[in-house]
């Protein structure tokens, strides 16, 4: 028999409970995206209009996650269900791969089952594969690299370092995080035999792969005056300066499910420091490596790390296995599984829209889960990520309206303008059905892609206040305001302005009024 077909086998033995937890996890999602949820995310939003604009390069992200938007979008559309489509799939697929990890670390049954319930009840991942966007598929592509790194370490075969390559420039030209993995697992390779291989030409190979993959983003910033960077750092010292190193390690612990907490440290612990794991250690001092390079940026966001967590289940998973593997303790490492399952379900609503909106603000109160927000900004029922799944369709309706009873002599030249993202894309995608033009505003891409033929003589722009318009156009009214019940706060209650005169050349503001963040 192969090594191939036996480690087929091995699989095989113990596949049956972690593909029934991934048909289970894949359901939820579909269900949620068929029958629940609430609306359009605004980041989905403006993913959606950068597929309008496909490039090597945006302002927030790398490419790849565009690419693939457009594809889905040209071939089953843009509704909700197939946006979201591929991160269920993928979400279950992560579950199946956790558990793989266990299994080729040397687990068994039990090993398998804990690895893929930790990745199924874990929050963080339930609530990034409930929309579409880069983190789903980083979460993905840090599992599949992972995987390379433990197939590299156990056959020493050349062709795992191209496999281990191409996962990490893959990755990396959908999210930049996945470098810190990469870095993490090289320096992991000096702790252990297999710094020898830095004696050959095959670690240097796969950095080849990555360039070459990271190229065309890297070339895109060096034309764009490093635009990610200054987003990166205008975030940093701007919406995300009230997060701390003790809120990123504490929110560890809350993300992934609290009572997965033994799970996912004695992985990190069994990595490091158990002797059956040793040849994985690597993994270990990846994730510390990560760990290191956030707590230094000082203003990460705890979910940063959230794709570094199926490599430490599946350690966990064995770890905790071999201590179950007594008789007597057989029924705890069940009902260890049982509670992590249970409370999965009891954290899903607050991460995934799976709850009629009333229901879940009853269920919060209940559990006494307080609506919460990195970006420091005011909340009101709901948290951030819910709220920002309201009020847009009432504002391209609202905007819509406001277009439309212009004359056409002045719909003709008039811009529809807007501070963020979020409106520009919702003015983009709902604004389609009312025949309103695109959007222009300053906010990241947004800002790149200019404000086309439009001189300022007459716009339409969608929130702000009075004043800071009555300064740049010479005759400014309020021609409409947009109410929508569940929207964040400062989404609320938007007047609408039509403005009429600017002062100065708008291509010339628009080199004062970028805003990348």
């Amino acid at each position: 028999m192969t090594l191939v077909a036996m480690l087929r086998r091995s699989w095989d033995e113990h596949a049956g409970l972690p593909l029934l937890i991934a048909g289970i996890v894949l359901l939820v999602h579909l269900y949620t995206n068929l029958f629940a949820g609430y609306g359009y995310f605004r980041d989905e939003l403006y993913y959606l209009a950068c597929t309008e604009h496909l490039d090597i390069g945006y302002v927030d992200q790398p490419p790849l996650s565009i690419y693939i938007l457009a594809v889905i979008r040209w071939t089953i559309g843009d509704s909700l269900f197939a946006l979201r489509l591929l991160p269920a799939v993928l979400a279950a697929g992560l579950v199946v791969l956790t558990a793989m990890m266990a299994v080729r670390m040397g687990g068994g049954k039990t090993a398998a089952a804990l690895a893929a319930m930790g990745s199924a009840a874990a929050p963080v991942i339930i609530g990034m594969a409930g929309n579409y966007s880069m983190n789903t598929l980083d979460l993905f592509a840090w599992s599949v690299a992972a995987y390379a790194a433990i197939r590299l370490l156990q056959t020493e075969s050349p062709r795992c370092w191209l496999f281990l390559g191409l996962a990490l420039g893959v990755g990396a030209l959908n999210k930049v995080g996945i470098l810190w993995f990469g870095t993490g697992i090289a320096i992991g390779f000096l702790f252990s035999p297999m710094r020898r291989w830095y004696a050959t030409k095959w670690p240097y190979v796969a950095a080849g792969i990555v360039f070459l993959c990271f190229l065309p983003f890297a070339i895109w910033n060096f034309t764009h005056d490093f635009a990610h960077l200054q987003f990166i750092h205008n975030a940093t010292s701007g919406k995300y300066s009230g997060l701390n190193p003790l809120s990123f390690l504490s929110g560890q612990v809350v993300l992934l499910n609290p009572l997965a907490f033994p799970l996912w440290f004695s992985g990190l612990l069994g990595l490091l420091f158990w002797k059956p794991l040793r040849p994985y250690r690597a993994l270990g001092v990846a994730y510390l490596v990560c760990v290191a390079i956030l707590i230094a940026n000082w203003h990460s966001k705890a979910e940063y790390l959230g794709a570094a967590y199926p490599m430490l289940f599946a350690g966990g998973g064995v770890v905790l296995e071999r201590f179950f593997s007594h008789a007597r303790r057989m029924w705890t490492a069940l009902a260890y599984t049982g509670v992590l399952a249970v409370t999965g379900i009891v954290f899903a609503p607050f991460a995934l829209p799976i709850l009629p909106v009333d229901t879940y603000i009853a269920y919060a109160q209940v559990m006494g889960m307080a609506p919460s927000t990195a970006e420091g900004i005011p909340l009101a029922e709901l948290p951030q990520y819910f709220g920002d799944m309201f009020g847009w369709p009432e504002k391209a309706a609202a905007v819509a309206q406001a277009f439309h009873a212009l004359p056409p002599s002045d719909q003709a030249r008039c811009a529809i303008f807007a501070d963020n993202y979020g409106r520009c894309g919702a003015l983009d995608f709902f604004g389609s059905h009312y025949g309103l033009p695109h959007a222009v505003g300053r906010h990241n891409s947004y800002w790149l892609w200019g404000p086309g033929n439009y001189t300022g003589e007459v716009m339409l722009i969608l929130g702000g206040n009075l004043r800071d318009k009555q300064e740049v156009f010479t005759r400014v009214e309020i021609v409409g305001t947009v109410h929508s019940k569940y929207c964040l706060p400062y989404e609320n209650n938007l007047n609408i302005y039509l403005c009429r005169g600017l002062r100065v050349p708008l291509k010339e503001l628009w080199a004062k009024i970028r805003n990348y963040s």
